[in-house]
């Protein structure tokens, strides 16, 4: 039974031994359409409108160490997240942000990158980010084992943080939608409304999950300046 309830999140679809699931994850930038870069229009309108609160958000968050362009990157993944994240509630298609392999591939370059940057750069800085002001001389060892571990579990607990929120809603979707064989007319009326309010959930998780990664990663980032 757990082997056929994890299945819905395998990758089926071949096309000449080739797995093509993951095109999944630029789907969304086919549902934009040319003139929407273009011609001014409701959509553009509440995309501009996302970008620039993004924007400011991120701009606060990194304060001295904004500069002009530094936060597209940050909202360029906010976008993409929300878009595998998303588009996956619907049927048939392959939510890509289930699997730790995308996961892990989106946190942990940008993780290393952030270090390499810090100790390449800012030296000084990430040995006294291994301290914290204040601390007794007899556990600064210890803190500092505990923030290098701490540094190092980073793009991990990210990647499973997003990957166990969206395999944690589909299952919920998946064992729902398999209970409605033998029942009443007025619990499967039930069944459905507990459907659509999951649906509901899974959305607004869909949202939460892009900009709590998004955050975190800003703020990683923000450290080692």
């Amino acid at each position: 039974m757990m082997t056929n309830l994890f299945s819905i999140f395998d990758p089926s679809t071949n096309l000449m031994n080739l797995p093509m699931n993951w095109i999944s994850t630029i789907l969304g930038l086919l549902f934009i359409p040319y003139s929407f870069w273009l011609i001014p229009n409701r959509h553009f309108i509440m995309w501009n409108f996302i970008s620039k609160k993004l924007h400011n958000e991120f701009k606060t968050l990194l304060k001295n160490n904004y500069f002009n362009g530094s936060t597209f990157i940050f909202i360029s993944l906010f976008f993409f997240i929300f878009f595998n994240n998303f588009l996956g509630l619907f049927p048939y298609i392959f939510t890509s942000t289930s699997h730790l392999t995308m996961s892990l591939s989106l946190s942990m370059p940008l993780w290393l990158s952030f270090m390499l940057y810090g100790w390449i750069n800012n030296t000084n800085h990430m040995f006294i980010h291994m301290i914290p002001q204040g601390t007794p001389y007899i556990l600064m060892p210890f803190m500092v084992i505990i923030e290098t571990i701490s540094n190092i579990i980073r793009p991990g607990t990210l990647a499973v943080r997003l990957t166990a929120n969206m395999i944690a809603g589909h299952l919920l979707m998946t064992l729902l939608s398999s209970t409605s064989t033998n029942m009443s007319f007025y619990m499967i009326m039930i069944l459905i409304f507990m459907q659509i309010m999951l649906m509901i959930m899974e959305s607004a998780v869909a949202i939460i999950q892009s900009y709590v990664i998004t955050i975190l990663s800003t703020l990683y980032y923000s450290e080692v300046n």
